[in-house]
């Protein structure tokens, strides 16, 4: 969690993002407890990373806090509520490493071009249209992070930099934010029962692993606020290789799981390649 906490402050993945594969492929522990672990150890390091965002004034694009949020919230009642129930184990590890390999692959197609223009903000372009898609954005999201800890923060990241072209030294930080929000909503309904209880090893978890996340999480927030969108890419990539690498390399795979993972590949590619084009022609 020193590395998964630091990831969380410095890049638009959670610290779940580290803590669900890391718990899930190398300690064998069960998808749900993981999952349960990456929202209560992100309720405690990422909302400490928020406020060093707000301490230091670092650039937020509030719309897609405000939208992403209200959708968040009803996303991740729905992952945990209902569907959590309808996955095992080894495939939800695929489907997360997957889906995410799929994101960075667009992250880098978009960004051979070097010279595109990136946007500090949404201003009041097309308000209804761009609320629409951040809301909708936060309901999959949250969904995702009922699912496997994390999700909002990568798929709102994704809406603002592939669809609106907003900077990603903007929208890393209102990721960070974001799934700030989310996680400590998934952590207040998982103690109210929804989903069912958390187990005692996960509060042993947290409990370890607490003090340092909440110093790991600023101080990657404060990194990342004075390196480049090039630096912060290159980091990004270089996260999303690792565990994608790690869960073939740890979990067996039979064809089964191989057909989910290019399945997953495939739709994640094919999602974020329809978004990216909607930037293009709402450009135009």
């Amino acid at each position: 969690m020193a590395l998964g906490s630091f990831v969380a402050g410095a890049t638009s993945q959670g610290g779940g993002a580290v803590a669900f594969p890391a718990m899930t492929l190398a300690f064998g522990v069960e998808p749900k407890p993981a999952r349960d672990f990456a929202l209560m150890i992100q309720s405690a390091g990422m909302s400490s990373a928020a406020i060093a965002i707000w301490v230091h004034r670092i650039p937020v694009e509030r719309r897609a806090l405000i939208f992403g949020s209200i959708g968040g919230a009803l996303g991740v009642w729905v992952g945990l509520a209902w569907l959590q129930h309808f996955f095992a184990a080894d495939p939800t590890k695929i489907f997360f490493v997957s889906l995410w390999l799929a994101f960075g692959v667009a992250l880098l197609l978009i960004n051979r071009n070097t010279r595109q223009a990136r946007l500090e903000h949404l201003g009041d372009v097309c308000r209804l249209r761009t609320n629409l898609w951040l809301f909708l954005a936060g309901v999959a999201g949250g969904m995702l992070s009922g699912l496997l800890g994390s999700g909002l923060d990568i798929l709102v990241f994704a809406v603002l930099v592939l669809g609106f072209r907003v900077c990603e030294k903007v929208a890393t930080p209102t990721s960070v934010i974001l799934m700030a929000g989310n996680s400590l909503i998934g952590f207040l309904l998982r103690l109210a029962g929804v989903g069912g209880e958390i187990q005692q090893s996960t509060w042993e978890f947290w409990w370890v692993c607490v003090p340092i996340v909440v110093l790991g999480a600023p101080c990657g927030a404060k990194f990342i606020a004075k390196r480049g969108r090039k630096f912060l890419i290159g980091l990004l990539l270089v996260v999303i290789a690792l565990q994608f690498v790690a869960a073939i390399l740890l979990i067996p795979i039979d064809q089964a799981l191989a057909l989910l993972a290019i399945g997953t590949f495939v739709g994640g590619a094919a999602l974020f390649w329809a978004v990216d084009r909607y930037g293009k022609d709402s450009k135009q």
